[in-house]
């Protein structure tokens, strides 16, 4: 048995195996039908969600297996004082799999120190998020072919992301990939990141907060939205919550196979008419996560 809470739990050699999966149920999606049949996965989502608890669903439903769970912490015994470990430990008795989401960052490491089933990290703070990276991953795969000789510019909310954290872990291990930081000053990659991720792992980055200067030598463009729950002046949020506005305008530099991404939700930092692009891959990014959930539930489930 073995919980995911950090993308690095997983080597290359498992993400590679996963990116297989999760093309191989592309391809033949009834071959899985029934592959978790009689398994059960708990969503335990502290914090609000919409694709990430429903992208965990449909996937043990298309697994076969059956779900439940609490979609708020005012709904479960944690409105009423009870700890993640004693949560954790209940909820072990009944499901063979836990999904999680919690505003504290660790709190789903505790839970996985607990369970006595499978845990895996559905977001905890500002911290980590490895399916969302597990969805990012295959869709960079199949918009570019390659997870290396990359230029992938990250935009907006670089402190407060913790998609961006994850994603930078992930290709940290991957060759020639370069990162262009695009965002306020206030809103910059944390410096631990930067020097004990990327500048060990030897991996060229710049920062700026131009996007339309960047904008034509970058393969990916990772859309962030300024996290309105992150902060605690309000002030400040409405300051910055639209530094960035990706528009067809600011797309005329852009190369002609770049892939646009973004995590989702979006609040206004993408126009809708981007969505008419064929560069824009967020709504297929979404997609793309539900298959690497289902890869990664039957992989902690140990079925083949």
């Amino acid at each position: 048995m073995k919980s995911v809470i950090d993308i690095r739990d997983l080597s290359t050699q498992d993400i590679e195996k996963l990116l297989a999966t999760a093309l191989d149920i592309i391809a033949d999606p009834g071959k899985y039908a029934q592959k978790c049949r009689g398994k059960k996965l708990a969503t335990l989502f502290f914090e609000p969600s919409t694709r990430t608890r429903l992208s965990f669903e449909a996937a043990m439903y298309e697994l076969g297996g059956n779900v439940l769970g609490v979609s708020e912490a005012q709904s479960s015994s944690a409105s009423k004082g009870e700890s993640v470990a004693d949560t954790v430990r209940v909820v072990s008795c009944y499901a063979d799999i836990i999904a999680m989401r919690h505003p504290k960052e660790g709190a789903p490491l505790v839970a996985a120190m607990n369970a006595s089933v499978p845990v895996i990290n559905a977001g905890d703070g500002g911290h980590n998020h490895p399916t969302q990276t597990l969805a990012d991953l295959l869709t960079i795969w199949r918009e570019k072919g390659r997870l290396d000789d990359l230029v992938i510019g990250l935009c907006g909310d670089l402190k407060f992301g913790r998609t961006v954290h994850s994603l930078i872990a992930a290709m940290s291990r991957y060759s020639n990939v370069k990162f262009v930081l695009i965002s306020p000053e206030e809103l910059r990659l944390p410096g631990y990141i930067c020097k004990d991720v990327m500048e060990k792992n030897g991996m060229v980055y710049e920062e700026t907060t131009d996007l339309v200067d960047a904008m034509p030598a970058l393969d990916v463009l990772y859309m962030t939205r300024v996290q309105k729950e992150r902060f605690f002046n309000e002030a400040d949020y409405v300051r910055l919550k639209d530094s960035y506005i990706l528009t067809p305008e600011k797309l005329k530099n852009a190369r002609n196979d770049m892939c646009i991404m973004h995590p989702l939700p979006r609040v206004n930092e993408i126009s809708v008419a981007v969505d008419k692009d064929p560069r824009a891959a967020y709504f297929r990014q979404v997609l793309n996560g539900k298959y690497m959930r289902m890869a990664l539930i039957m992989k902690l489930l140990g079925v083949n």
